[in-house]
């Protein structure tokens, strides 16, 4: 992140092993009570989240916020959230997402000049094959880096 303040705090990796992510959106998240500062430490999950749109709103679900620890009321922690986003950006997701095996995927949670955004991308599911050609290209950039890496030290 490149401004000051900027703070990821949680990633969904997993995200980009099981979908090809198109189009991305950063939007705020409605929060209660001490949820924020749970997500500030870093103790919420986005493993099983996705986004859902409904009556012009979008909502996200299956994102686990654990409760923190010194709040006083008690809130579901894995109750839907609803996603802030202008109209416009909303009518572009329900367009994309009309297509069969196009979902909405949260990719990152992060802290912006104080705020809490959630990083939402349109993603299209991953071929068991894809995964595997995936990871062997990914190997295989590791291995060429580290013969070029031994080559610079041979030669100094």
């Amino acid at each position: 992140m490149s401004r000051r303040g900027d703070q990821v705090v949680i990633t969904n990796r997993r995200a980009r092993h099981d979908y090809h992510i198109g189009d991305r959106y950063e939007c705020g998240i409605v929060l209660r009570g001490a949820e924020v500062k749970s997500i500030r430490n870093g103790r919420a999950n986005l493993q099983d989240a996705y986004a859902r749109i409904d009556d012009d709103e979008v909502w996200l679900l299956g994102m686990h916020v654990l409760p923190y620890e010194f709040s006083r009321g008690e809130i579901d922690p894995v109750r839907r959230r609803k996603l802030l986003l202008h109209h416009k950006e909303i009518v572009e997701l329900a367009r994309a997402t009309e297509e069969r095996g196009v979902t909405i995927v949260p990719l990152r949670v992060y802290f912006k000049d104080g705020r809490c955004k959630v990083e939402i991308g349109v993603a299209r599911g991953k071929a068991q094959q894809d995964k595997r050609q995936a990871i062997a290209e990914r190997d295989a950039r590791r291995e060429a880096e580290r013969a070029m890496k031994e080559q610079r030290i041979r030669r100094s």
